[in-house]
């Protein structure tokens, strides 16, 4: 199949915008992958400075907003606008992955599917933490970031089009044949 610039596309990203339509297609899929979102904006923004996260929480847990807020300016000022967009858009992709997933378990255990040992990938892909970024932090290599170039924004980018690729084999959960051709 060919776009409409005669450039030939690939089998997998063809599958692409039908699973990101797929959590718009009910309220509680919405909803759904509006919690999964929000909670990985988070968990990457907060994994970035794992010691202020850990001093600010610790203080006390109400001051959540607070140091998501004050992580978000400084993933703002470390790697700009850029990085930003592609922190967000990481977390929007691993929302619409993980409402996919559930939709998969859900549909290979009505198939009678014997496990759902399938599924795992595509939830261990949207947990990637941006594709090392949050790991590094985590890990306590947040210098490690500073040196790669872009500011490990070609890093998020590698996650994103890992979670692309995932997506677009999968497509609609609910059309596509679990082992099929995809």
């Amino acid at each position: 199949m060919t776009s409409a610039f005669g450039v030939a596309v690939p089998r997998w990203a063809r599958g692409v915008p039908d699973a990101l339509v797929h959590p718009l297609t009910s309220n509680a899929r919405l909803l759904g992958a509006a919690l999964a979102t929000t909670v990985t904006y988070a968990v990457l923004v907060l994994s970035t400075f794992p010691g202020f996260t850990v001093q600010t929480l610790a203080s006390d847990p109400t001051h959540l907003p607070y140091a998501v807020a004050a992580l978000t300016r400084e993933t703002y000022l470390t790697v700009g606008w850029v990085g930003l967009a592609l922190v967000a858009a990481y977390a929007v992709l691993a929302g619409v992955a993980l409402t996919n997933a559930v939709a998969l378990l859900g549909r290979a255990q009505r198939a009678g599917a014997s496990t759902a040992l399938g599924v795992v990938p595509g939830v261990l892909a949207a947990g990637c933490a941006s594709c090392g970024a949050g790991v590094l932090g985590a890990l306590g290599f947040v210098g490690a970031m500073a040196a790669l170039p872009f500011q490990g924004n070609l890093l998020r980018l590698g996650g994103i089009a890992l979670l692309l690729f995932f997506l677009g084999r999968t497509g609609d959960p609910l059309t596509c044949s679990i082992g099929g051709d995809r």
